[in-house]
């Protein structure tokens, strides 16, 4: 780790006015800094910034300081949010990490995260080993021939899946934008992540009112059941009337560059009647555009298969 200056702002307006690496509970960016994959010279800790609270008044607003734990058991969340936190890292990670955090963790691609190999997202223009290599874990759909990396929020599937919104802060006032449009796909400029300008800061998230989001789950498939990233999730959420889906919601993670809606699952299953079968052929649209890599052409039966998963469980044994 290299040598930095650590304030800690005790106002928004102050950290918004100062330069620096914003860190909260640092789960993510003290590991990369350890690693030398990240070295700001200036480093704001804004654990004492107003950023937090959970409203679940109408719909649900979570401040960015948050710790996930805290947001996982508190009532009123919504099942696919407390399951999608509950699944991700360990007890005592989740007991660290800010809920902005969580939406701003790099990907854990090996080769990002080693600075002896060459990374488009690290080093723009050095290449992308893992489109050859060792991919695995890495993404069949919204990858491009400059990276593969997969994105590694659970959270940010759910909260994808379920049309969150992000507030923004900045010296100049504040913006909101749709999560899912937050996010970048790779295409040739890969180490473009996100739409964070420069100078500003998540300041709280925020979930329309959904009342049939109380169903919804979220489904997590790994090599462990602990402390491990997704190969493939499902979040899902289902509006269900007289025995057929109304309305549904559906994102997926571990596949893709960015959390992963599947509007075409959606309009599959709306109007469609609670029954496996509906759910397969709904799921086999699930993988439309995959690009599988040499390691990862699993990944396509897997994400159906998880989709269809995820709709079981949150039908089976209910009385619809």
């Amino acid at each position: 780790m290299r040598p930095f200056e650590l304030t800690a702002p005790t106002t928004v307006e102050a950290a918004l006015a100062s330069p620096g690496t914003f860190l909260a509970g640092g789960t993510t960016l003290v590991d990369l800094m350890k690693l030398n994959v990240l070295a700001p010279q200036q480093v704001q800790d804004i654990n004492e910034l107003p950023l937090r609270g959970i409203d679940t008044g109408d719909g649900l607003r979570i401040g960015a300081l948050e710790r996930m734990s805290d947001v996982a058991e508190h009532p009123g969340v919504y099942p696919a949010i407390s399951r999608a936190l509950l699944q991700s890292a360990s007890q005592q990670l989740r007991n660290m990490a800010s809920i902005g955090g969580n939406l701003m963790q790099r990907t854990r691609c090996t080769y990002f995260r080693d600075v002896a190999t060459p990374c488009n997202r690290r080093e723009p223009g050095s290449g992308c080993p893992a489109i050859s290599g060792a991919n695995r874990t890495h993404a069949v759909l919204g990858a491009s021939d400059s990276c593969a990396a997969a994105h590694a929020s659970d959270l940010a599937v759910a909260l994808v899946a379920l049309d969150a919104e992000v507030r923004l802060l900045s010296a100049a006032g504040s913006r909101t934008a749709k999560l899912a449009d937050f996010y970048r796909l790779p295409g040739d400029s890969p180490e473009v992540e996100h739409d964070l300008r420069p100078g500003e800061l998540i300041g709280e998230i925020v979930v329309p009112r959904l009342d049939w989001a109380s169903r919804s789950t979220y489904v997590k498939v790994r090599d462990r059941q602990s402390y491990e990233f997704a190969l493939c999730s499902a979040a899902v959420a289902l509006d269900v009337q007289d025995s057929r889906i109304a309305d549904a919601r559906v994102a997926v993670g571990g596949v893709a560059t960015v959390p992963w809606r599947l509007p075409a699952v959606e309009e599959a299953l709306r109007g469609a009647p609670v029954t496996p079968e509906s759910f397969e052929a709904a799921a086999s649209l699930a993988a439309d555009g995959a690009r599988p890599l040499s390691g990862n052409a699993f990944k396509v039966s897997l994400l159906k298969r998880t989709v269809v998963r995820a709709l079981l469980e949150l039908t089976e044994g209910s009385r619809l």
